[in-house]
């Protein structure tokens, strides 16, 4: 019988699948599609309520957030990208047990039954925003680009090390690319900009998985469809979260499944409001199903917010997961 993983990486090689697959979140009685995993040392020094990342980065989180960690308001530790070298030290790693630390991290997954998505770091974008907040770290794109460069090549040259190690010891299934580069209406830097500043670190980091031949999966948030021909030149074939704010429809249309559209959920439209009924959120999961999987090059993924112990956001997950498993998973059977 087909398993979640077999059947989500049918969908990741252009292929109908059986069922629509689910990211990450697995039904009752299923197996999740697929797991992220990554090295353990990167996030040793951090909790679900926050911490510090391998940089010397402070994260904060809270209930209501549902956990998600923001670099802590007020504490950035970096105020002027000319001083980077001065602040920004790269951890030996020299003495890490790959083998050790491979196995440790993959116990709790399945690998009969989840594939693996090898997930590395935030970004380059995305790093030095938590480095110097969003206002100075703009504003050293802009002014200093040189030494910004210098900044993300030093840090290039330490995650290349780590995807190799990944690469040959996690032997993952699929390989993930990060940065939120945008907002919920635009980019924040120029296509341009992206082309010349991140690009080709994100390039470098693709190639080991090109050479592999492991499927390539996009994180970016936001309106950031801008950048998905520059993502297709390193081989990405799956975008998530592809969020509303772009044109999905058309994104679909001219790509078709050589471009695995996962999410495409409306979080900020009427299943997000609160107190939605559970006949509005039943039918906006079969609203985003039917937008976005005829011919395949989808997979289910939607999310609720708040307090992981807020009632009302557990009954919405319930309802989310229920009409999935009632209307996703049969989809391609009618």
């Amino acid at each position: 019988m087909l398993t979640e993983k077999d059947n989500y990486l049918m969908t990741l090689r252009g292929e109908t699948p059986e069922w629509i697959p689910r990211l990450l979140i697995p039904s009752p009685g299923h197996a999740p599609a697929t797991a992220w995993v990554g090295p353990g040392f990167l996030n040793a020094r951090k909790t679900p309520m926050g911490g510090f990342d391998i940089w010397g980065v402070e994260y904060v989180a809270t209930k209501e957030t549902g956990y998600m960690s923001l670099p802590k308001p007020g504490r950035f530790i970096l105020d002027d990208i000319c001083h980077w070298r001065d602040v920004i030290k790269a951890p030996d790693i020299s003495h890490i047990d790959w083998e050790t630390m491979a196995k440790k991290d993959l116990e709790r997954v399945d690998r009969t039954q989840t594939s693996v998505t090898a997930t590395i770091h935030v970004g380059y974008f995305q790093q030095l925003m938590n480095f110097m907040g969003f206002t100075e770290g703009l504003c050293a794109m802009l002014e200093e680009p040189d030494e910004v460069m210098a900044l993300f090549e030093y840090m290039n040259q330490f995650y290349l090390q780590i995807c190799s190690k990944v690469r040959d010891y996690y032997k993952p299934d699929v390989w993930a690319i990060t940065d939120d580069t945008a907002t919920a209406t635009n980019p924040f830097i120029s296509v341009e900009m992206y082309r010349e500043m991140i690009k080709p670190f994100h390039a470098s980091e693709a190639k080991f998985a090109q050479e592999a031949g492991i499927p390539i999966d996009m994180h970016d948030c936001g309106r950031c469809e801008d950048f998905i021909e520059d993502w297709r030149d390193f081989g990405v074939c799956a975008w998530n979260p592809a969020q509303t704010m772009n044109d999905l429809a058309g994104i679909k249309k001219k790509y078709g499944n050589s471009l695995v559209l996962e999410g495409c959920w409306d979080s900020s439209g009427p299943a997000g409001w609160p107190d939605t009924s559970e006949e509005v959120v039943r039918a906006e999961v079969r609203k985003c199903i039917d937008s976005f999987a005829p011919g395949g090059g989808f997979v289910f993924w939607a999310s609720t917010y708040g307090a992981p112990d807020d009632e009302a956001i557990k009954a919405k997950a319930r309802w989310i997961t229920e009409e999935y498993d009632s209307y996703g998973r049969n989809f391609y059977r009618k």
